[in-house]
């Protein structure tokens, strides 16, 4: 079971609990796509792009139930990324944790599975 994670804040994802669905951030839309991360992505990917961010939360999910919605293609340095074409059911979601910032300023992970 491939395991592929959201950084999403908070707020948004409140609307996703109320609906039973997840239709994605901003950049999400925009581009057509989910951006979801693999273990060995994610805390890289929370530098790059939520740097100082409170409030957020990361977000386990169960690859295997997204089905071929879930694709890995290519993006950062050529590393192949999960993008989701489809929204996201909460139905698929293993867990959701809050993802706060440390002393170092970096955000501090929970455990992840590869």
């Amino acid at each position: 079971m491939p395991v592929v994670y959201k950084i999403v804040p908070d707020a948004l994802w409140q609307q996703a609990r109320q609906t039973g669905v997840f239709n994605g951030a901003a950049i999400d839309l925009t581009d057509g796509f989910i951006h979801l991360s693999t273990a060995g992505q994610a805390v890289k990917t929370a530098e790059l792009y939520f740097a100082g961010q409170a409030g957020l939360l990361l977000v386990a999910v169960d690859g295997d139930v997204l089905g071929e919605k879930l694709l890995f293609e290519p993006s950062r340095g050529g590393d192949l990324f999960p993008h989701l074409y489809a929204p996201l059911p909460l139905s698929a979601v293993l867990w959701e944790k809050p993802l706060p910032i440390g002393s170092d300023g970096a955000h501090v992970f929970p455990e992840m599975a590869e």
